[in-house]
């Protein structure tokens, strides 16, 4: 290289042009550019040597400017269709007789930048340059294309956020989903969630702090999620939409039921059907009649709605049915086993209709014991649809011409005391009933009132009687057990004041229920064998119960053996233990939802029991809501103690809530 040759270095990643002063050292040499800065360069940083002509620094920038006419990337196809041809390699200055049918500096300068920019058509081979084959121009033209469209869609992704920021309504479009659903992920599980990077990316570029937190604000700010999003059922694996397929399968179904398996139903529709629910019930599962025999005893009816009417085992419904495992009941609405249509329509016991069920008929002796039992496939028709309330009105007032409600009752209060006569365990709390309808949250405390105590010791005898078919005829069903708990003397617990603490202390004791193939006591409920059936639209282990119990009453054998049936019950364990979680989770939510929006509210306490005695942290019941919420106290107080609490502060997003007590005169001279 001589002084004034015109080189092309690369300064810090950058294409710059200078013009070569001096030696420097053995291989080095000083260049000026055209700000007339001086830059030491190796031989390995110069990228090309304009021949032909010397230059000063002050020619670069016309040496600049008349390259400008022969940089259009686009001659290079013509130049590559000729090339591809012969097969050939070229160089800078052949190009640029090809390209422009001369060869001046400017000239093959220009064709060595575009030989070298171009990551289409030519591959570099040493000083030379290759035309790729025509499959891999296309593979490349096909890459550059999607990312062209990629970079395409990242910009109407932006464009799309900033006007819905602004307050605009936009579409969504299936391009935004890797982002939006980063977000999602990033604000559901933080810092364990994977492939968050768009996330923290969207959340950067907003100047936003990458937090799950922010993630959360930003997915309600784009409309994408509710102020009141519920997380924890997000977080499950809880499917909360019926796929197209499913819904397809129900529609046939109600439009062209399948054929009944059971041709030859025991005909019910004579008797009275009542079907007591709360209010807002709409998936109606069982129903109660009363039946005066020849003799002058009096058989009890159960009819628990029939679904396996519809549906066969491992069928498309079935399958989708054993997914779901239980409907899950939030305060915002519920997610059904089964598709809506058919769960609140043929498979429910609906007042006038003639409806499929499965009946239970008992008769019990003077002390409420089971004396006869029989199950059958029927139809019935309801007669009345009944709430809780209603029927304690019946109760409470006499209905002259509804004596079976009195009767039933009568029934009822008998079993129940049999029961505790065999030792059952009673625990009642009043539990809280939260719905939310829009704006409005409300909750209703729900009492043991004298119909709810009717039907839960019906559905009990209901649950005893299929189990003791079970066992007489060997049946795999799914038994449910209770440990004897170990509790405390009575002495003990007599010290406790009665009702909520005592029954707080209680609970603690008792171990959870277990469900296996092998019939057990029951503790609690004082049953030697026991299993559920009386909610087959609402639960799947009732709906095993149902296939099996059915299927022996039709002489075949049980469509699960025993193998299927151990299998099954061990993998809904988890599922339904999953719902019961999100159902606590989400109640709890709205609870300090409505104790936020109401903070300036008194209410009335009662200490239940120490969560952490050393931290001054117990458990409270909140009694006009029936809520047990934790609350540090800054005094000392007993086990049972009632005082006047009011919410200091409250997050329901953060399952945060602190109360302050509010002191009475008697409160204080206690202090």
């Amino acid at each position: 290289m001589e002084k004034g040759t015109l080189i092309e270095l690369r300064l810090h990643g950058e294409r710059r042009l200078a013009v070569a002063d001096r030696p420097e050292g053995k291989k080095h040499w000083v260049v000026i550019d055209e700000n007339l800065l001086a830059h030491t360069v190796h031989p390995r940083q110069i990228a090309y040597e304009v021949t032909g002509a010397t230059y000063k620094p002050a020619d670069i920038p016309a040496f600049t400017k008349e390259l400008q006419p022969y940089l259009d990337p686009s001659s290079l196809e013509v130049a590559w269709e000729i090339l591809v041809e012969q097969g050939d390699t070229v160089d800078p200055k052949e190009m640029a007789l090809l390209l422009f049918s001369e060869q001046s500096p400017p000239q093959c300068y220009a064709s060595y930048v575009l030989l070298s920019n171009d990551k289409l058509y030519f591959k570099q081979k040493g000083d030379r340059y290759e035309p790729r084959s025509p499959n891999q121009v296309a593979e490349i033209k096909h890459q550059q294309e999607v990312e062209q469209q990629k970079q395409r869609e990242v910009q109407e992704y932006w464009r799309r956020v900033q006007k819905r920021l602004a307050g605009e309504v936009v579409e969504w479009q299936n391009s935004d989903r890797t982002r939006l659903d980063a977000l999602e992920r990033f604000a559901l599980y933080g810092e364990e969630a994977s492939n968050i990077a768009p996330a923290l990316e969207t959340l950067a570029t907003l100047e936003r702090s990458q937090t799950p937190q922010a993630a959360f604000q930003l997915l309600v700010e784009l409309g994408i999620w509710g102020l009141h999003e519920n997380l924890s059922l997000r977080r499950s694996q809880i499917p909360t939409q019926f796929s197209t397929q499913v819904l397809e399968v129900a529609r046939c179904c109600l439009n062209s039921p399948p054929p009944d398996p059971d041709a030859n139903r025991l005909d019910l529709t004579h008797l009275k059907v009542y079907t007591i629910d709360d209010e807002s019930t709409r998936e109606i599962d069982d129903g109660l009649s009363l039946e005066i025999l020849e003799d002058g005893r009096q058989r009890i009816w159960i009819h628990i709605a029939d679904p396996t009417r519809l549906i066969s085992p491992g069928d498309e419904l079935d399958l989708e049915a054993r997914r779901r495992t239980t409907t899950v009941y939030l305060p915002t609405g519920m997610v059904p086993m089964f598709p809506s249509e058919l769960a609140t329509g043929p498979m429910s016991l609906v007042q006038g209709q003639i409806c499929c069920a499965l009946s239970f008929g008992v008769i019990l002796d003077a002390t409420g014991g089971v004396q006869e039992y029989s199950i059958h496939v029927s139809t019935i028709k309801p007669t009345y649809r009944l709430t809780y309330d209603d029927v304690d009105e019946m109760l409470q007032i006499g209905i002259q011409g509804e004596p079976e409600i009195d009767a039933l009752s009568m029934w009822a209060k008998r079993r129940k005391e049999w029961r505790n006569a065999n030792g059952a365990i009673s625990i009642y709390m009043p539990e809280s009933l939260i719905k939310v309808n829009g704006e409005e949250i409300s909750i209703t405390v729900l009492e043991d009132s004298p119909s709810r105590q009717m039907v839960a010791e019906m559905m009990i005898l209901t649950g005893e009687v299929a189990a003791r078919y079970g066992q007489t005829h060997n049946l795999a069903l799914p038994y449910r057990s209770q440990p004897q708990p170990e509790l405390p003397p009575e002495e003990e617990l007599m010290q406790l004041p009665p009702g909520a603490v005592r029954a707080c202390a209680m609970r603690r004791y008792m171990p959870r229920s277990e469900v296996s193939l092998t019939p057990s006591r029951h503790a609690s409920l004082a049953l030697e064998t026991y299993t559920q059936v009386t909610s087959p639209i609402r639960r799947y282990s009732d709906l095993l119960a149902h296939f099996q119990i059915k299927a022996h009453l039709r002489g075949e054998s049980p469509p699960f053996s025993v193998e299927q049936m151990q299998e099954m019950v061990m993998s809904l364990g988890p599922a339904v233990k999953e719902a019961s979680k999100v159902e606590r989770e989400t109640n709890r939510y709205w609870s300090l939802e409505f104790l936020r929006r109401n903070s300036d509210e008194i209410w009335q306490a009662t200490m239940l029991r120490w969560l952490r005695e050393d931290a001054n942290l117990g458990l409270v019941f909140l009694e006009e809501l029936a809520l047990e919420l934790p609350m540090r106290f800054s005094r000392a107080v007993e086990v049972g103690e009632q005082f006047e609490v009011k919410v200091s502060h409250v997050d329901p997003r953060l399952d945060v809530i602190q109360f302050q007590e509010i002191i009475t005169p008697t409160a204080s001279s206690m202090v």
